[in-house]
């Protein structure tokens, strides 16, 4: 029997979690990667070429997210194996610190603020 396995059964739950949420921003950061296509094609369907549109913006913005996601899963990596080996030891520690956190939060408001940004100009250039 493995000792403490509901504990480690949890820690990998919770880093499985973490890498399947790191998945889901780089298929983002892909598919904004991928939207100046999109928006290249909307403004031909048009009929009309719009000077507004800053088609390299979503590429730069789809490559930070594809870095954005591969940061968390190396970070996920380094706190699973780090959990892994606090709940082996028969000493007690505290859950930790929030510093990375609190940067990867302000890194996706950052992100989202700008996304919200983005569409609207492009929209607003489309419209």
């Amino acid at each position: 029997m493995i000792q403490r396995f509901g504990d480690h059964a949890a820690n990998e739950r919770t880093y499985l979690a973490w890498v399947r949420t790191a998945i889901t921003i780089m298929a983002f950061g892909f598919l904004l990667e991928r939207f100046d296509i999109f928006l290249y094609y909307a403004s031909r369907a048009a009929g009309q070429t719009i000077s507004g549109l800053h088609l390299h913006a979503s590429e730069w913005l789809g490559l930070l997210l594809l870095l954005f996601g591969a940061f968390v899963v190396w970070l996920a990596t380094y706190r699973f194996n780090r959990n892994r080996k606090l709940i082996d030891s028969d000493n007690n520690y505290g859950y930790g610190g929030v510093l990375l956190e609190r940067l990867m939060t302000g890194l996706l408001v950052l992100m989202a603020i700008f996304l919200v940004v983005y569409v609207a100009r492009q929209i607003f250039a489309l419209g």
